[in-house]
């Protein structure tokens, strides 16, 4: 019978981990030539220091020593980390994000999130259509994730 691998060991273990903790998911999972394990975890109301001591755990106290010299690492997707799944937009709903897409670059209002798309919405001043002076006018975008490159919410302070 041929042995597990670090990756194996690590993807069944994580997988339990976050069945036990079904508010948390994994956003990135590596694990290098060295044995060094590196878990990014984000969650549907946020994540904290305990959330991921309490995945650490699960994994480190199931993983034999003697069979691996790993190091392990869990961490947050932190806040200026960008957003690549739809659950992470989800959880960002009416919040500003700057995303850069095949079409440009949109700076809006994150007004909806499913499973295929986006919904940004911003304020605009322009030329009024008749007269003279300005207005302030209500844009939207729709932008599919399969066009989205980069996805990063703005934080104010």
């Amino acid at each position: 019978m041929a042995r597990k691998s670090l990756q194996e060991h690590v993807d069944v273990l994580l997988e339990q981990a976050l069945k036990a903790r079904p508010d948390l998911f994994l956003i990135d999972l590596k694990v290098n030539p060295d044995q060094s394990i590196r878990i990014t975890l984000d969650g549907d109301k946020g994540i904290n220091l305990q959330d991921c001591m309490d995945v650490s755990r699960a994994i480190e106290h199931s993983l034999d020593r003697e069979e691996f010299d790993f190091s392990l690492e869990v961490s947050s997707a932190g806040a200026t980390a960008p957003l690549v799944l739809p659950r992470q937009f989800a959880k960002h709903l009416g919040r500003k994000l700057k995303v850069k897409h095949q079409g440009g670059e949109t700076e809006g209002k994150l007004a909806g999130a499913d499973d295929e798309k986006i919904t940004l919405n911003w304020k605009v001043r322009e030329p009024k259509p008749v007269g003279k002076g300005k207005h302030t006018v209500q844009k939207e975008a729709v932008i599919p994730y399969s066009e989205i490159e980069e996805a990063k919410v703005i934080l104010t302070f």
